[in-house]
């Protein structure tokens, strides 16, 4: 009714973008965020809520034009330094995907969603102390965020602190007990501490939850055959490789068992 009585109101396209949005009306939204930055060249929202109807899109290219125009609008706008950020990683642009959540968490230092993606960025890029320090932080802010608690355990263990990670698994699965990854990371770590019976009874649980986990069949085939529980071994390597046909690894440890089982000379 609004863009009947006046159809050159930006905030009216704007709103009737989000409503079209809302019920899966992708292509008319964009059209209307379109309509919207053609009334006001310099509408922020409107290239931010544009950028979000691509990315679903998937016009990835688009969406970081989107926010980066949003950004040179409004250079203190934190959620577009945020998205732009997930695009540049899903682009492969890692180096600036990072600059831009450091910015959004310069203007926004308790942005725990930029603190975390920060982190996942810094691991990708192999720095495991600043990744470390990230997760740290995501959980000085969100204590309940289970993710961060595993996430803050596969560096710590890439790191060698394994009884730190350890405990931080075990967080994640207190906060989340349905968090099939947590379970068969902290099935690896007491692997790695010796405690293998321990490690077989989590990874056991992961696959519980999740059976088409590729990694956990994996993972459990590597804690059977260090138990010397060899065909069970096998079983669980050969499931992972049935979930995930191009899974190296599994391939690999398949050739190991079967070696040690003496099916393979």
């Amino acid at each position: 009714k609004a863009i009947e009585l006046n159809p050159n109101f930006a905030n009216a396209h704007l709103n009737l973008g989000n409503v079209l949005s809302d019920l899966g009306n992708l292509k008319e939204a964009e059209r209307s965020y379109r309509k919207s930055i053609e009334l006001n060249p310099d509408f922020a929202d409107a290239y931010y809520n544009l950028g979000q109807i691509l990315g679903d899109l998937g016009n990835l290219k688009e969406v970081e034009i989107s926010y980066r125009k949003v950004i040179e609008i409004d250079p203190n706008y934190k959620d577009a330094y945020l998205n732009l950020g997930n695009v540049l990683r899903d682009i492969g642009k890692l180096k600036e995907a990072e600059i831009s959540y450091r910015k959004a968490i310069q203007i926004k230092p308790d942005y725990a969603e930029a603190h975390y993606n920060l982190g996942n960025i810094l691991n990708d890029l192999g720095k495991l102390k600043e990744a470390e320090i990230s997760y740290r932080k995501v959980i000085e802010l969100n204590p309940n965020f289970a993710q961060s608690h595993c996430n803050l355990g596969n560096v710590l263990r890439d790191i060698g602190k394994l009884k730190e990670a350890e405990i931080f698994y075990r967080k994640a699965i207190v906060l989340d007990p349905d968090f099939a990854s947590a379970y068969s990371n902290l099935g690896n770590v007491l692997r790695d501490i010796g405690k293998l019976k321990e490690a077989e009874s989590f990874i056991r649980k992961a696959i519980e939850l999740d059976p088409d986990f590729a990694i956990a069949h994996s993972n459990l085939g590597n804690v059977l055959r260090d138990i010397g529980k060899l065909k069970e071994a096998e079983l669980s390597t050969r499931k992972a490789i049935e979930l995930n046909p191009d899974f190296a690894i599994a391939h690999s440890n398949l050739g190991n068992v079967l070696r040690d089982i003496g099916k393979l000379k």
